[in-house]
């Protein structure tokens, strides 16, 4: 239930705030606008504003919108009301109407990531997890517990720690790291064993990596999946591998099979390859300390088959909650920080389009309204601050996918005006017919892969 109400709600704010924005601006423009309407299909609710000639309108669908304005083209007008119509607006009155939905959507998100900066987001600290083996952060020679206090270029050499910039969170270190890894360059980590402790470089060579998919695989190439956390068995569940054991809620492990292990992911990664080549379970000796006691425990985890291959489980919950920091900043550092990261998002969205478009990237990397769906829930149920997060990314989204040049979307119409002001005369209505259906034919294209993706993703 909470999927599908925080699901209906970004989705009708996001649509609300889009069509306001080319409503606000129609109205500046001196056209008459006929109807607001949020969602398709059967009006639930309605009304008018005294002395308003708008009737606005909130439908049963809510999977669109629509700004409905005087216009010669699809209806009559009556000659003394001809200069409110859209149609006998200038050209730049017809432009900025347009451009103002997919503008509003990016303000919105510029918003959500100012408001977010001033009032302060809980994230993990930039302490780093044990790397995956043989991935680049293994071979960078990074570990677990290494604090990441600085970021930059790697292009300078390893003596510019003067440009590289501070790295406030877990988050921030992964964000900086996906820009630059799908920009295929290499990052300069400067890391410390303590926070106040000496910096030292270590060279992730990014550029070396074949960035088809910005998902979860990237990262496992990468060796970075996670923040530190201590190697604490919590929440053991009822009749699972790690209750027949006798483990309890709180052990803290300390070696398996005799090796030290350091941190939670360690942990996590010495339990999924528990399984022989068949499925065959394999038990273990734990070593964990119980109140102020090591005791040694037989461990058996239980295989399991995922995407082909085996791995096991204990299942109980593996690592403690990583240490937090505050990120926050004052009032015109949050809004410009808030300005930067909503074209950082919209620059990357971009490229990642572009990249598709050529075949540099997987079309895996489309989701639909099902992905879209269970993200909402899932950041609802972290928290408002990773709920605003996620608005802010889908408005970020929305306002660069309607810019898009494909003739059913606002950037369509905007091209059509580029042509206009060139040659001085308005694309044929026979052209308009042949381009708007060829359109809605790449539009299908697109909501069709993006619907087989999320149900990929759900079955897999």
């Amino acid at each position: 239930m909470l999927t599908v109400i925080a699901f209906i709600v970004a989705l009708g704010l996001l649509i609300a705030i889009h069509e306001y924005g080319h409503y606000r601006v129609a109205v500046a423009c001196g056209v008459k606008v006929l109807r607001f309407s949020v969602g398709f299909g059967k009006p639930i609710l309605r009304w008018h504003r005294p002395g308003k000639p708008t009737e606005f309108v909130v439908c049963a669908l809510p999977l669109g919108g629509y700004v409905r304005m005087l216009d010669e083209r699809e209806a009559p007008v009556d000659p003394a009301e001809r200069h409110l119509a859209f149609n006998t607006q200038p050209l730049r009155s017809r432009a900025a109407i347009v451009a103002a939905g997919p503008l509003a959507n990016l303000l919105l998100a510029v918003a959500i990531y100012a408001g977010l900066n001033w009032a302060g987001v809980q994230e993990p600290q930039p302490v780093l997890s044990t790397p995956v083996a043989g991935s680049l952060a293994e071979r960078a020679g990074l570990r677990a517990g290494d604090w990441v206090l600085r970021a930059g270029e790697a292009d300078g050499g390893e003596g510019g720690e003067s440009s590289a910039d501070d790295v406030v969170s877990f988050e921030d270190l992964r964000w900086r790291i996906t820009q630059a890894a799908l920009d295929g360059r290499d990052l300069v980590l400067w890391v410390a064993r303590q926070p106040d402790g000496a910096a030292q470089p270590r060279v992730l060579p990014l550029s070396a990596l074949d960035v088809r998919e910005a998902d979860a695989a990237l990262f496992r190439r990468i060796g970075l999946l996670s923040p530190y956390t201590a190697p604490r068995v919590g929440q053991v569940m009822d009749g699972g591998a790690a209750q027949a054991a006798g483990l309890q809620d709180g052990d803290l492990v300390r070696r398996v099979d005799g090796r030290e292990v350091l941190d939670g992911q360690a942990l996590r990664q010495r339990i999924r390859d528990a399984v022989g080549p068949q499925g065959q379970p394999v038990t273990q000796r734990w070593d964990v300390e119980r109140a102020g006691q090591v005791l040694s425990i037989d461990v058996t985890p239980r295989p399991q088959q995922r995407d082909g291959r085996w791995i096991a489980r204990v299942e109980a919950y593996v690592g403690d909650a990583p240490a937090m920091t505050t990120v926050h900043h004052g009032p015109l550092d949050g809004l410009w920080r808030g300005v930067v990261k909503t074209w950082e998002v919209s620059w990357l969205t971009l490229k990642m389009m572009g990249r598709m478009l050529i075949g540099e990237a997987s079309l895996s990397n489309l989701s639909g309204p099902l992905t879209i769906a269970d993200y909402a829930g899932k950041s609802a149920s972290l928290g408002i601050s990773a709920y605003l997060g996620f608005l802010a990314l889908i408005s970020v989204s929305l306002g660069v996918l309607n810019l898009l040049p494909l003739p059913v979307l606002d950037g369509g119409h905007l091209m059509y005006y580029l042509w206009e002001s060139l040659t001085g005369r308005p694309v044929s209505e026979a052209w308009m017919e042949r381009l708007q259906r060829g359109g809605v034919v790449v539009l299908m294209a697109l909501m069709s892969v993006a619907l087989f993706n999320d149900v990929a993703r759900l079955a897999g």
